[in-house]
């Protein structure tokens, strides 16, 4: 199990070279799922293998000049706070909870996929940094990181847009410098009450960094449309076969086998229908959008045509 494992690990790593998150929506389950190990063992070992990673990232977006570092250390440094933290609260947190809410930040997340981003236009940095706000951002999202060991970039992005102004390459570049920092704070919170296995989590680092690699260079082949929106949907089924899974072993022994397929049933299609909703939002969004670009077109257009010299 433990070569597939790393196996595996390299399309976690993919998944960041190519979509610049969703790494520990993919790395949690693996290693509770395929290696065996202890919800709170792997979550703390996610940590370590997205941090790595982020950073490793990083670098190539920083040296385009795709980080924007005040914005980005700033907001980091917060995060760290709320990580670590939130490392620390997890150890009172039983583990049956902690997959429950690391399954429902799935959602949240698959649906933030499947509406997808919103623009930001042309804006560049703000004169005036809102710091007040950026820390408290920082602090609740880096809680959420920490306690859970996901909530990475789809939660920084938006965060980093709105508030620091940043355009939407900028904002992913220097959300993997938030990621490095947050992930290292809520390891460091983790570490203080779990051990980890150092061979497989290195090996595992070891893969993912090398599939964010080739991610990042097969990222200009593939249609970023089309990927994001089948990995929300793929999302979607891993957070519904984690609920199930999670149900408590007493509920679930003492449900005839008609409920259990009821229930199964249930919960996939509250998860489904999330995902069509979501879906649904983005196209009105695209839509939306598309309809404001042809209004900011059409005054152009009529301003040159008046200005060219008509016929006699």
């Amino acid at each position: 199990m433990t070569l597939l494992t790393v196996a595996l690990a390299v399309l976690v790593g993919l998944s960041l070279g190519l979509l610049g998150g969703g790494g520990s929506i993919l790395t949690v389950p693996l290693l509770v799922y395929v290696a065996g190990l202890p919800t709170k063992e792997a979550i703390a070992t996610s940590l370590l293998v997205v941090g790595a990673t982020s950073a490793v990232a990083a670098v190539s977006h920083a040296r385009a000049g795709r980080v924007q570092w005040r914005t980005g250390l700033l907001f980091g440094a917060a995060g760290m706070v709320g990580a670590y933290a939130g490392g620390r609260l997890a150890e009172l947190v039983p583990g049956p909870i902690l997959l429950v809410a690391f399954a429902l930040m799935m959602l949240a997340t698959a649906v933030a996929m499947l509406r997808g981003r919103r623009g930001t236009g042309a804006r560049g940095v703000h004169d005036t940094l809102p710091v007040k706000r950026v820390l408290l951002d920082g602090v609740v999202v880096g809680l959420v990181t920490g306690i859970v060991g996901a909530g990475g970039g789809f939660l920084v992005v938006p965060a980093l847009t709105l508030l620091g102004g940043l355009s939407m390459p900028v904002a992913v570049g220097t959300s993997l410098l938030v990621i490095a920092m947050k992930s290292a704070a809520g390891l460091a919170g983790y570490l203080s009450s779990v051990q980890l296995d150092w061979r497989l989590a290195a090996m595992v680092t070891l893969a993912a960094i090398a599939g964010s690699l080739v991610g990042g260079r097969l990222a200009g082949r593939v249609q970023p449309e089309h990927l994001r929106r089948g990995f929300g949907w793929f999302v979607l089924v891993m957070a519904a076969f984690i609920l199930v899974q999670e149900i408590p072993e007493p509920v679930w022994s003492a449900m005839p086998a008609a409920a259990r397929v009821g229930l199964a049933a249930g919960v996939a299609a509250v998860v489904l229908g999330l995902g069509f909703v979501g879906q649904r939002l983005g196209r009105q969004t695209a839509a939306g959008a598309a309809a404001a670009d042809t209004e900011a077109r059409e005054p152009r257009t009529s301003e040159r045509q008046a200005r060219e010299p008509q016929p006699r």
